[in-house]
């Protein structure tokens, strides 16, 4: 956990929503100078912040609307903070709660040193990886769909189809398969949706990385000579890590890939673990893909799965080579 520490003549917290803000602005000493709520209009904030701006620094906690409280910020030069939602349940404490609270208790966070500190994704890339999120979901969901046709075939006890669904002539085939018109009519809607992700997803994917090569060529180029990462996966590594530089270390960067498992400890005595889910669940699965297709036709890959089953599950073996791998794209980049 990172906190801001630099210290200014004026802090500003936000309880930020898709509407409305509310914002608290504090001196030093911890006074008081606005706290008030408006409308989520650049104008509006810019009216509240414009005797401070030089001297003051804004923190919103993060949430999906940050993005422009964060461009508003860099283009009036005003220091722009993102806190770290997970890590802020000092804003959730308390016996009432609101957001002029939550507003003051944030500026409170920053004037104090405690403000958990989140990444600030750079502006020029941020859309792209949006963009290939919401790729993921929409193949995820193209997952289920082909999940679906094969558990109702097993619901109306129809021997196992043996068709590749990615492909249009087996998706034809299966618009025939049940002979009851009604569950056929549901198949046939899966099949249409798959059509329709079938001729979108690829020149998505095309210019998804055609705008990686102008973004990051030289790292896409690398990440792909890796056994096991292909073009999907390295443009997802490539657009969740945006800049490598903002790891001080390996272990921060597999860390925040959730690759390590963190103890939770008391009095010597350790209770498990925790903070599973703190970190980029997107490089979580990438790295996770990468290490099960590196096994594939890799005879050093698999010696070296069987050395780390010895001492432990294969599960956790397949976790400790997703963590190798994650090591070894930090230290390439």
């Amino acid at each position: 956990m990172n906190f801001y520490n630099n210290m200014h003549p004026y802090y500003c917290g936000i309880d930020l929503h898709a509407r409305l803000l509310y914002v608290c602005i504090i001196d030093n000493t911890g006074l008081i100078l606005v706290h008030k709520k408006i409308k989520d209009d650049p104008g509006a904030l810019l009216k509240l912040l414009k005797p401070y701006i030089g001297d003051i620094v804004v923190g919103v906690e993060c949430m999906h609307c940050w993005y422009w409280v964060a461009d508003f910020c860099k283009e009036h030069t005003i220091d722009f903070i993102l806190g770290h939602a997970l890590y802020m349940k000092a804003i959730h404490g308390g016996k009432a709660k609101n957001d002029k609270i939550d507003s003051y208790k944030i500026a409170k966070l920053i004037r104090g040193g405690n403000f958990p500190l989140a990444y600030v994704y750079d502006k020029d890339m941020r859309a792209t990886r949006d963009l290939l999120r919401r790729r993921t979901k929409i193949v995820r969901h193209g997952t289920d769909l082909k999940a679906h046709v094969a558990n109702t075939a097993s619901q109306y006890n129809l021997p196992a189809h043996n068709v590749n669904l990615k492909n249009v002539c087996d998706r034809e085939k299966m618009r025939y398969y049940f002979p009851d018109p009604v569950v056929q009519r549901s198949i046939n809607l899966n099949m249409a949706i798959l059509d329709c992700y079938h001729n979108e997803l690829k020149p998505l994917e095309h210019y998804i990385e055609k705008m990686a090569k102008q973004h990051n060529p030289v790292h896409l180029n690398i990440l792909q000579t890796i056994n096991g990462i292909g073009r999907i996966l390295a443009l997802t590594i490539i657009y969740e890590i945006g800049d490598i530089n903002r790891f001080s270390s390996v272990q921060k960067f597999a860390s925040y890939s959730r690759l390590v498992k963190c103890k939770a400890e008391s009095a010597g005595k350790t209770y498990g673990t925790q903070g599973n889910k703190i970190g980029n669940a997107h490089l979580k699965w990438a790295f996770s893909e990468a290490a099960v297709l590196l096994l594939r036709h890799n005879h050093n890959a698999n010696k070296y799965l069987e050395k780390l089953q010895k001492r432990m599950s294969k599960a956790k073996a397949l976790s400790a080579l997703a963590h190798k791998l994650g090591r070894c794209v930090c230290v390439f980049s």
